[in-house]
């Protein structure tokens, strides 16, 4: 079955995934969703949606509103230049434009506060236009399944991950296809934690075959954080240990280290969370877990926050059978970034292992 199918099939009949806008197809809903969603998690954005709908349920009522009843009711969700061309654009189209949305693409790009993605969700949600939306799920689901390794916040990642998108849209739907991408995206391919043992997808795509579900998306912009969270989970397969070299253009390029986590801050880390994440991402519970404490490092621009979790595994999770594994005789020869040195030499090395090689 093609990626467009499975993903169609997938949400018709396991995506549960429910918010108030889902579904709809008056523009103007849509469109007021759109803008609160930005740079806002929907569990925010869910209450400022409905009071918002209970207050101006069309856009004429939001036309004729007061900025500051306008503004009291965005309170909170900050970036408030997006509330400034809420209220310009409902007062154009209906002052302008008879209270009616455009239908067309491109005018709807000359609308204040709507740009590509925006005027893409509200063609293909309201009119079931063939407009690809691209979103950070929807960027994350491509990237993982067709193993696209360009940075997606790149001229050249634009361009490829454009060119996907409207290969892989389903013309004839494109509002299930587009809801559904996105909707696999928040709850299925995640950032940190991705449903990797369940997901219908996993037999095509590239990143879980080949252990880069970690790796992927890649961002250039991730290099201008000031501060870094970085989980290291050190796998243990008997005497062996996971190791991976890091050759994307990042720091410590071509150093080596143990599978990566990066998350946008910090994560909690306790036994019940790092056992459903190794089930979600290798299929297998582990027989043993440890957490470190947290280890910080300051370079010239960054300070990297790292935990290190220790997990034993029964046996090599699929993706990462051809992956290195090494005994820890072997892995003392290859050169690691400093705290991933020093955790290895002070907590690893020193664990003895017994004659059937299980750690003591």
């Amino acid at each position: 079955m093609s990626f467009t199918k499975s993903l169609l099939h997938w949400h018709e009949y396991e995506n549960v995934r429910q918010m108030p806008w889902k579904g709809e197809k008056d523009p103007y809903k849509i469109w007021l969703s759109e803008i609160i969603l930005q740079q806002t998690r929907v569990e925010q954005g869910w209450g400022y949606y409905e009071r918002f709908i209970e207050s101006f349920p069309t856009i004429q009522s939001l036309a004729k509103a007061k900025d500051e009843k306008v503004f009291k009711l965005w309170e909170g969700l900050g970036y408030y230049n997006r509330c400034k061309n809420l209220l310009h654009t409902a007062r154009f189209i209906t002052n302008d434009l008879e209270g009616k949305f455009p239908m067309n693409y491109t005018e709807m790009l000359l609308l204040k506060g709507i740009g590509p993605y925006t005027a893409a969700a509200i063609c293909s949600f309201a009119y079931n236009q063939p407009y690809a939306v691209l979103d950070g799920n929807v960027f994350r689901v491509l990237s993982r399944v067709f193993g696209v390794e360009t940075a997606i916040d790149s001229t050249e990642g634009k361009r490829i991950f454009s060119q996907l998108a409207e290969i892989s849209l389903a013309k004839k739907e494109a509002a299930k296809y587009n809801q559904a991408i996105m909707d696999f995206g928040a709850t299925v391919c995640k950032p940190a934690n991705p449903l990797c043992s369940h997901c219908i997808m996993k037999n095509n795509c590239i990143a879980f075959k080949e252990g880069k579900v970690n790796l992927l998306p890649i961002k250039e912009k991730v290099l201008s954080k000031k501060v870094r969270y970085f989980s290291w989970f050190v796998l243990h397969i008997k005497d062996e240990i996971f190791v991976h070299k890091r050759i994307a253009n990042d720091i410590w390029q071509n150093l080596h280290e143990f599978y990566l986590v990066e998350t946008d801050a910090q994560p909690h880390w306790n036994e019940k969370a790092v056992e459903e994440f190794s089930q979600n991402q290798f299929g297998e519970k582990p027989l043993s877990i440890s957490v470190s404490k947290e280890m910080i490092q300051q370079l010239t621009h960054q300070r990297i926050k790292a935990i290190f979790v220790e997990i034993e595994l029964l046996q090599k999770p699929i993706p990462l059978k051809s992956q290195t594994w090494l005994k820890k005789e072997a892995i003392k020869n290859l050169a690691f970034p400093k705290m991933a040195k020093e955790y290895l030499e002070e907590v690893v090395i020193e664990k003895k292992y017994d004659e059937n090689g299980g750690r003591n």
